[in-house]
């Protein structure tokens, strides 16, 4: 009778030897290796599905120094614009073979190094970043290391790390356009302007869009806050106390929290109070009246991401290292 290893785990070394063949041979026909006579090919089959073999990804990895992992660093899990972006990753990840290991940031720029940290030590073939901002720290970190980045819904001002974006000042803009038919001083409420995203692409975006149509900018119709729904609702009484009849809002959980918030004084929207928010994700539906949105191809950001991430791991060429994707408005209850 042939003895097992006392931990209960098969090994390559136990299906070879209960096969009657080398290690090697194991190896070829779990790898689908064609070079394999066939009645070979069916015993060692046999044999794992008897013993329940599993092969040992980690080692595999250390031998091939691929793991056919991908990190993907998420800033807020529970967000509904990054898990559909997260949904197009793992989908084209899983058609290239590929395993996703999501690191939640919780929008920390310490954890995310922190996080960032724990994938390089997993040697992870390849990272797509989705984040907020790239800070000096974490840009430091990417320039070091020889693992493959890509961004996903993540603006590089530098240039330098692959991305896939919409034109988010240009998306601004139209925003503008839209709420600029019936108002006069609308407000840009955004995430912390820290984030380039907010501080600078969007707002730029949107003083040019006053511009555009004859209307002065502001500061004091600029409102910062977290991106959190809590936050959102709170800045309902400052931004009506601006005397604002519209605002738009670069994040959709900000939008909601402003709607509800808004509601809750007494204002009727879109009758007396416009909003346009900037993602699309599915909180947009949630809301009552549906909130007019930005439209992004959230999840062909995400898809596209991964696919570009899979070129670089091959090393294939790229036709773009900077993908911009059409975006457009769907006009919902919260315009006129």
């Amino acid at each position: 009778m042939i003895m097992m290893n006392t931990d209960d785990t098969v090994t390559i070394y136990d299906v070879a030897r209960e096969a009657g063949v080398s290690m090697a041979t194991v190896s070829r026909v779990v790898n689908g290796n064609k070079n394999v006579k066939e009645n070979t090919r069916k015993k060692v089959l046999e044999v794992i599905e008897r013993l329940d073999y599993r092969p040992n990804a980690v080692a595999r990895g250390l031998a091939s120094k691929k793991t056919t992992t991908v990190g993907v660093v998420i800033p807020n899990i529970a967000n509904a614009y990054y898990a559909t972006l997260a949904k197009g990753i793992d989908d084209i990840a899983d058609m290239y073979n590929y395993n996703i290991v999501l690191a939640n940031s919780d929008e920390n720029d310490d954890k995310e190094i922190s996080v960032v940290h724990t994938l390089f030590s997993k040697q992870v073939d390849g990272i797509i970043f989705m984040g907020y901002h790239l800070t000096d720290k974490l840009r430091a970190e990417f320039s070091r290391t020889r693992t493959p980045i890509v961004l996903a819904g993540t603006v590089d001002l530098e240039h330098q790390i692959p991305s896939v974006n919409i034109d988010y000042g240009q998306a601004t803009k139209d925003a503008v356009g839209l709420l600029s038919k019936n108002n006069q001083k609308i407000a840009f409420v955004s995430g912390p302007l820290v984030d380039d995203i907010n501080g600078v692409v969007r707002l730029s975006g949107f003083k040019e869009g006053l511009k555009e149509k004859g209307l002065s900018f502001n500061e004091g119709l600029v409102f910062e806050s977290k991106y959190k729904y809590d936050e959102g609702f709170a800045l309902a009484e400052r931004v009506l106390r601006a005397g604002v009849t519209a605002a738009y809002v670069a994040e959709d959980e900000i939008a909601a929290g402003l709607l509800n918030g808004l509601v809750a004084q007494g204002v009727k929207v879109p009758e007396d109070f416009e909003l346009v928010t900037s993602n699309g994700s599915l909180v947009t539906k949630f809301t009552n009246p549906n909130l007019t949105s930005i439209q992004q191809p959230i999840y062909d950001i995400g898809a596209i991401a991964m696919r570009m991430l899979t070129k670089i791991m091959h090393k294939e060429e790229l036709d773009t290292r900077e993908v911009i994707l059409n975006h457009g408005i769907n006009q919902a209850q919260s315009t006129k």
